[in-house]
């Protein structure tokens, strides 16, 4: 699931505005950019500084815990390891795959995504119980994960091209000031009709995603908190926090810390090998 959604620039004029995001963006948007309207253009360029600012990664590795809590406070936990697989090519989108550890009835239970613009996500759901993998439907992404707050579509890249953009203001954020960045996914059957993302102005990282229903109402709110920086690039939030504002339950991703460079392949990336995951 990568961090990294939104930047931000100051133009002085609506043609350089154009001109400008015709170098940023993909030929298929760039042959539309006389259509977009200014906020629509500076909400792309906002997104994909930020999207750039984390490219070249190549791949990484965490250990995580997820915290699930009901609107009673009760809280049960969940052990993990989240891999990625950066593709360079911004058409296609990244490779990540998410096996869980603990508690016993879970263990092996592994989630395999592979992030597309505008087609559905590929997703496979593998569980040990059952020994057979499941593709999950484009219908089913907006459900919950493994009875958490995120949906199978969380857990997929947000990748640059996957939606459409409009700026809507600047304001604080804690003690950073933020861009407000409305987003509106292309890809058919997605269980948002919007998300508001808050971008900090300073190192161009996402601090909060509000995320609304098919009915146009707020449903969830993410937080992310404990940046930490790694090889004096790329930024990583520590702490996830994802509420629903309906329900009052919550999800907290925990991550230790990052590794790059483990020499992942696409070869560890493939549904066959679910079943052979430890």
């Amino acid at each position: 699931m990568k961090q990294r959604n939104i930047f931000s620039a100051t133009l002085l004029f609506v043609a350089s505005i154009a001109s400008f995001s015709q170098l940023l963006i993909s030929p298929a948007l760039a042959a539309t950019i006389e259509e977009k309207t200014p906020e629509e253009v500076k909400g792309f360029d906002i997104a994909a500084r930020s999207d750039r600012s984390d490219r070249g990664f190549g791949d990484s590795e965490a250990e995580m815990t997820m915290v699930l809590r009901n609107a009673a406070g009760q809280e049960a936990s969940r052990t993990m390891r989240f891999t990625t697989l950066e593709i360079p090519d911004e058409s296609v989108g990244d490779k990540s795959l998410v096996l869980f550890s603990t508690p016993r009835d879970i263990e092996g239970t592994a989630l395999l995504s592979h992030a597309k613009m505008l087609d559905p996500d590929d997703q496979w759901l593998y569980l040990p119980a059952l020994k057979r993998v499941k593709r999950i439907s484009s219908r089913n992404k907006s459900g919950p994960f493994v009875g958490s707050e995120f949906a199978f579509e969380d857990f997929t890249a947000s990748e640059l091209n996957k939606f459409t953009y409009k700026y809507l203001r600047e304001e604080a954020c804690g003690e950073l000031q933020c861009d407000v960045v409305e987003r509106f996914p292309r890809y058919e059957n997605s269980g948002y009709t919007k998300q508001i993302s808050w971008v900090d102005t300073t190192d161009y990282q996402i601090r909060k995603i509000a995320f609304y229903d098919r009915r146009d109402s707020l449903l969830k709110e993410l937080k992310f908190e404990d940046y930490r920086q790694y090889a004096d690039t790329y930024w990583r939030s520590h702490r996830l926090v994802m509420k629903n504002m309906q329900t009052n339950k919550s999800t907290d991703l925990v991550y230790g810390e990052y590794k790059f460079g483990v020499g992942l392949t696409d070869s560890d990336f493939v549904k066959g090998r679910l079943s052979r995951l430890r």
